[in-house]
């Protein structure tokens, strides 16, 4: 399969969940219906599998390096220009970072890897680091300014990863890879057939969240951060990422499989964290829709002009 038509069987899904909720076929809620199956049970089937059966040799390598200098150049920009440019206030900043540079490694990620990719072993790596590293960061930061005196939960962060599945999950596939467990056929087969479940039902709950989003008036000012924004996200990450992964010497598949990581859209978790904290709502949400709409498009000419 080359590397278009990959991206035809994505295309058609999420125009077919866009279909489906213009036309009601599915009803007003199927976004979030179809959302909530894929983040708590096929997601986390599907990277469980995947790292259960993943060497730990091959898990924060050169890849992963370079995918983590450019997450953190570019959160590291938009949580500064938030400030410099825009004269967000500090509770905002962490919001504006992550809006820039926390790529969407589940929704859409899962499809994107398994079409373009061929497989998740990556993804995987970028989940493992976007939970267990920018996340905890991220949320301390909203933690702080959220607190009048500048406390953080320190219990519900170490709580997370039982909290979130995807976490739960990712971890729990890395202890079987550490032990060398493997799971006994009847609890391993009603997994792979979840994590199967994972790419269409992503896909067809994307196109219905582009729809039920749709689009909506913005001030200047918000329309000059949302281009910062989803230039950093679309153009300065895969960017940065492809520099750092030539100097590290990476294999051409290598270096398709960081660029299209780092090219991935602003992951929905920005507006999750943003609506929890009460700050950057609109900048958040309006940063998800974009990217995740263009990253269609940007994916396909990254994957094009690297294969």
């Amino acid at each position: 399969m080359s590397l278009v038509s990959a991206f035809v069987p994505i295309w058609i899904l999420t125009a077919l969940g866009y279909a489906a909720c213009r036309w009601g076929l599915l009803g007003e809620a199927v976004a979030s219906v179809l959302g909530r199956f894929v983040f708590h049970l096929a997601m986390p089937s599907a990277l469980f599998l995947a790292l259960s059966r993943m060497p730990l040799s091959g898990i924060a390598g050169r890849p992963l390096l370079a995918f983590a200098v450019s997450t953190a150049a570019v959160v590291g920009s938009g949580w500064v220009g938030a400030s410099w440019l825009f004269g967000r206030e500090p509770g905002e900043r962490p919001i504006w970072g992550m809006a820039a540079g926390y790529v969407n490694s589940a929704n859409l990620g899962i499809p994107i890897a398994t079409q373009v990719l061929g497989n998740v072993s990556f993804l995987a790596e970028v989940v493992l680091l976007q939970v267990l590293v920018v996340t905890p960061v991220i949320l301390v930061a909203l933690d702080r300014h959220s607190d009048p005196a500048g406390r953080v939960r320190v219990r519900r962060i170490a709580s997370l990863p039982v909290r979130n599945p995807v976490i739960l999950a990712s971890l729990l596939g890395v202890v079987c890879s550490a032990t060398g467990l493997h799971l006994p056929s009847a609890a391993g087969a009603p997994l792979t057939l979840l994590s199967g479940a994972a790419v269409p039902t992503a896909l067809v709950a994307l196109g219905a969240s582009l729809h039920r989003t749709g689009p909506s008036r913005a001030e200047p000012t918000q329309l000059t951060e949302l281009a910062v924004i989803t230039a950093l996200k679309l153009v300065a990450q895969p960017v940065i990422a492809y520099t750092v992964g030539l100097a590290l010497h990476l294999s051409a598949p290598q270096l398709l499989a960081v660029v299209v990581c780092a090219g991935l859209p602003t992951a929905q978790n920005t507006f999750i964290y943003s609506q929890e904290y009460g700050v950057g709502e609109t900048v958040a949400n309006r940063a998800v829709v974009v990217t995740t709409t263009l990253s269609l498009a940007t994916l396909a000419a990254a994957a094009v002009l690297l294969g």
